[in-house]
């Protein structure tokens, strides 16, 4: 009870108060403009990839399987981290930690630009999830510290604003950035380097928080490293089963074994440390546990799904990057909209059980909808899915972890915005990975039928099929027809991941969200209560 009145004290000191109480509306936004720039920057390292990842692939000559791991590499070492980083924001300054996190993102952006083959950008991309792990977790700690759940619901829509706007205009920047012939693909990682360096001074400038230093500091590195890798070993086998290796062989034995017993060790390190990366006292409340099964499975359908969106509109439709980045604006405006007037709904209300619940029905209905489109589905069609997959993201995704942070105590905030964040990122990673492996075997089995047999050559050599500026327009016809087609497959599965986060939702309990930063009361070792409509 000392240590999270320690921890309010140094938070009220920060927010200019002696109490602990939020800062003044005028402060908060003054805050926030570097915090928001900050999500930008993370935002749209991905999502100004994704339109031109086809063309980047395909200039790279890289398989589908590659497509797939520079998308994934991204989210797996970012997922990996951000257990660390919000742990570390427990115990050191988060405005420096933040400062570090986009040192570590300028860093990734700059080699994956100068990349010479898929294998470079992989591993370039890696280091660069490093930096939008560390980003992403803690601009939703720094948050929490600043404003009490109850008015965290209406800033919510600022954060929904600048989601929406990094990634609408994300795929059209990166499109016009590869359709643009003296630019080229290498500027999509370049374009982020400027703005994460004004973000940069901005925090300097206006964030405020007193530093809360503790004499014994300890961060988990061990269960760490073991999620990441039991995950790591896990992903690798999902790629290349089925392909390389037989599902029922010793490959896969030794890789789904050594997955498991890797991440039961993780689990048996997170119950024997002081302070683990994912507290299991926190994952074992009901309010909390229901809240990351929800994220997982929300973060499984929504990257998983919509990673090959534009990989669908260029590949399986033919449409340029540019084009195929002002297609997506229909679900990135269903995020926009859901996200800002649901976050205001439940500032006023307290309420927030509801708008998660509508977001999952809705997500499903979207993803069904997706998983009815081919080749030469009307557009009319594919939009309107896309506004039910945005709106649901937008009412489900940052609200799951408000509830979160409304059931435990200020001293537990770091580590449980972390623990959430981690389970989303965790989802969206095997959704990438696992959805790109069925997409890669569907594509290759109907390829390999289309073609009796023998691989796509282009220029006398074996050629990818993402490069069709080197096939023949005849095979480049056959390719677009099997890409469109196969697509439907992964949205379906997508929607059964979301509705998996709809039951999870329908078994929260109905919460009201407090109106303080810190909980009234909070027992130091003891599980926390959920605060539950009385």
């Amino acid at each position: 009870m000392g240590e999270a009145k320690a921890v309010g004290g140094a938070v009220g000191e920060a927010a200019g108060t002696t109490t602990g109480e939020a800062m003044p509306h005028r402060q908060v936004l003054e805050s926030l403009s570097g915090l928001l720039l900050v999500l930008f920057v993370a935002m749209i390292s991905s999502t100004v990839v994704s339109t031109a990842l086809p063309l980047i692939i395909g200039s790279l000559n890289g398989s589908q399987t590659q497509y797939t791991w520079v998308v994934t590499a991204t989210l797996l070492t970012a997922t990996a981290s951000t257990p660390i980083w919000g742990k570390l924001a427990d115990l050191f300054n988060k405005k420096t930690l933040v400062q570090v996190a986009i040192v570590i993102f300028v860093l990734g952006s700059v080699a994956s630009g100068f990349a010479q083959n898929a294998e470079q950008l992989i591993g370039a991309r890696a280091v660069q999830g490093l930096g939008v792990g560390g980003l992403q977790a803690l601009v939703q700690v720094v948050i929490a510290a600043i404003i009490p759940p109850r008015e965290r619901g209406r800033y919510n829509g600022y954060l929904g604003g600048v989601m929406a706007v990094a990634t609408v205009g994300g795929p059209l920047l990166g499109g016009l950035i590869v359709d643009v012939p003296w630019l080229g693909w290498r500027w999509c990682f370049f374009v982020g380097v400027p703005i994460a360096a004004i973000a940069f001074l901005v925090l300097q400038k206006t964030l405020k928080l007193e530093t809360v230093r503790r004499d014994d500091v300890q961060v988990d590195y061990a269960g760490a490293a073991l999620i990441a890798a039991g995950v790591s070993v896990l992903l690798i086998w999902v790629s290349f089963v089925g392909n390389s290796f037989d599902w029922v062989s010793w490959q896969s034995a030794a890789m789904v074994g050594g997955g498991v017993v890797l991440l039961a060790i993780a689990v048996w390190v997170e119950s024997r440390v002081r302070e683990p990366v994912v507290p299991l006292r926190i994952v074992r409340t009901r309010t909390a546990s229901l809240a990351i099964l929800g994220s997982l499975a929300v973060g499984l359908a929504m990257f998983g799904g919509a990673v090959f969106l534009g990989q669908y509109f260029q590949v399986g439709r033919g449409y340029t990057p540019t084009e195929a980045g002002l297609l997506t604006i229909p679900m990135m405006a269903g995020v926009l909209v859901a996200s800002t007037v649901a976050g205001r709904m439940i500032s006023r209300s307290g309420r927030i059980k509801p708008y998660v619940v509508t977001g999952a029905v809705v997500l499903v209905l979207g993803f069904l909808g997706l998983g009815t489109i081919d080749h030469d589905t009307s557009l009319v069609v594919v939009s309107g899915a896309m506004v039910l997959v945005g709106v649901g993201v937008g009412m489900t995704m940052q609200n799951l972890v408000l509830i979160v942070q409304n059931s435990v105590p200020l001293r537990d905030l770091g580590s449980a915005s972390a623990s959430v964040t981690f389970f989303r990122s965790l989802g969206g990673t095997i959704g990438v990975s696992v959805l790109g492996a069925v997409l890669a075997n569907r594509v290759t089995a109907d390829l390999t039928t289309a073609f009796g047999g023998r691989g796509l050559t282009g220029g006398g050599e074996e050629t990818s099929a993402l490069n069709l500026a080197a096939l023949p327009p005849e095979v480049q016809q056959v390719v677009r027809m099997v890409y469109g087609d196969a697509t439907a497959h992964i949205f379906v599965i997508a929607a059964g991941a979301a509705l998996v986060g709809l039951i999870a939702a329908l078994l929260l309990k109905p919460v009201t969200l407090r109106n303080t930063i810190d909980l009234e009361q909070s027992p130091k070792d003891e599980p926390v209560t959920d605060p539950i409509t009385r």
